[in-house]
C-alpha cells in the first residue's frame, strides 16, 4: 500500500542510515510494501545477516496522535515480548529513534498463506495463536497507567475509562483536523463511549494490547504446522485485553467456541464473553473502526478505500448501538 507517511530511501541512503547508526552497511534487496504506514526494506547486512529494515516517517509527516512516538512503543512492545521467552518473534538487531532492524522471519504472512493450509492445520494454528495471545496478556505496564505508553502521544491515565476516552476522543479530533466524513455523527461515538463508563471501568488491570493481529502480522510455517512470528507491534497500548479480539477476528472466529479462544484459556487466559464483555468489544470495534477511517486522511489511501472502511465504520456503530439498547 502506497502511503504519504512512508519514507522512501535509495539503496545508498539506507545503507548510510544503518552504517552511521548501527555500525553495519547493508545491500538492499527489495521494498516490501505490505505495510500501511512505516516504510519496509529487505535488506543483507554486511556481516551476511539478512535483515528487515523499518524506517519511521520523516520528521515533518503528518501522523494521527495516537501515532507519535510509534516506533519506540512497537520497540518497547517487542521487548517486553521477547522477554516471555515463549512468544515467537523476529530477533531486534538494531534500533535507533527512526529505524529497526529485524531478523527474517521463516515462514509466510497467515493472509498470504491461507489458500494452501488445510482446514485442520488452520485451526490447530488459530489454537496456538490463542495462547501465544494468552501469554502477552501477561504483560502489564510498569508505571500502571492505561493507554498508549509513548509520553508524545499524551494519551495515557491513571484509569480505563478515562485512558479510552482519551484515545476516542483523539480520534475524533484528528477526524476533524482532516475534514474527514465518518459517515456516522461523531457526537454519537462519543455518546456510546460515556454510555459505557460503567462497563471500561470493570477493567482494573492493564494489560498489553498488540491490537494488530490481523493475519497479515502473524507469520505460520509454509505447511501450516506453526505460528513462526508476530510483527508489528507499533498500535499496541495498555489497557482491556479483550480488545485483543477485534483484530483477532479479522483471522477467523474468535467466538467463546472458537478455537482461538480454546486455545487462549489452554494458557490460562480468562475470557467470560458475559454482557460487560461484549459491551466493551463492541467499542473496541468502533475504535478501530475510527482509526481505518481518520488515517485515510493524512496517509493519502484511495478514494475507494476510504468508503470501504467508512462502511466498516457504519456497521460497528450500529452493533455498538444495539448492544447498549440491549
Amino acid at each position: 500500500m502506497r502511503s504519504l507517511t512512508k519514507r522512501a530511501l535509495s539503496a545508498e541512503q539506507l545503507a548510510a542510515l544503518l552504517r552511521e547508526s548501527a555500525g553495519v552497511g547493508c545491500t538492499m534487496e527489495a521494498e516490501l510494501t505490505d505495510g500501511w504506514f512505516n516504510a519496509a526494506y529487505r535488506v543483507r547486512l554486511d556481516d551476511g545477516r539478512p535483515a528487515v529494515v523499518k524506517i519511521a516517517p520523516p520528521p515533518d509527516a503528518v501522523v494521527l496522535r495516537y501515532e507519535r512516538g510509534i516506533m519506540a512503543t512497537e520497540v518497547m512492545a517487542h521487548r517486553r515480548m521477547a522477554a516471555l521467552g515463549d512468544v515467537p518473534l523476529p530477533e531486534l538487531l538494531h534500533t535507533a529513534p527512526d529505524f529497526m532492524a529485524l531478523s527474517v522471519l521463516p515462514g509466510t504472512p497467515w493472509d498470504k498463506a491461507a489458500e494452501r493450509i488445510p482446514t485442520h492445520r488452520q485451526a490447530g494454528l488459530r489454537r496456538e495463536l490463542g495462547r501465544i495471545v494468552a501469554r502477552l496478556h501477561t504483560l502489564a505496564p510498569e508505571d500502571g497507567w492505561y493507554g498508549y505508553p509513548a509520553p508524545e502521544a499524551e494519551l495515557s491515565a491513571a484509569d480505563w475509562p478515562t485512558a479510552f476516552g482519551a484515545m476516542v476522543d483523539a480520534m475524533l479530533d484528528d477526524a476533524e483536523h482532516w475534514r474527514t466524513p465518518l459517515g456516522v455523527a461523531p457526537d454519537e461515538i462519543r455518546a456510546l463511549v460515556a454510555e459505557g463508563a460503567d462497563v471500561l471501568a470493570e477493567v482494573i488491570e492493564p494489560r498489553l494490547v498488540h491490537f494488530d493481529l490481523w493475519p497479515g502480522n502473524v507469520f505460520v510455517a509454509d505447511d501450516g504446522s506453526a505460528v513462526t512470528g508476530l510483527i508489528d507491534h507499533e498500535r499496541a497500548f495498555w489497557g482491556d485485553p479483550v480488545a485483543e479480539l477485534v483484530s483477532l477476528a479479522l483471522g477467523g472466529d474468535a467466538g467463546p467456541r472458537s478455537d482461538l479462544v480454546a486455545g487462549y484459556h489452554e494458557a490460562g487466559g480468562a475470557l467470560d464473553f458475559g454482557p460487560s464483555t461484549l459491551h466493551r468489544l463492541a467499542l473496541y470495534r468502533v475504535y478501530l473502526g475510527l482509526i481505518l477511517v481518520v488515517e485515510c486522511g493524512p496517509r493519502g489511501y484511495p478514494a475507494d478505500h476510504a468508503h470501504h472502511v467508512r462502511d466498516v465504520l457504519g456497521r460497528w456503530v450500529a452493533e455498538a448501538r444495539a448492544v447498549r439498547q440491549g
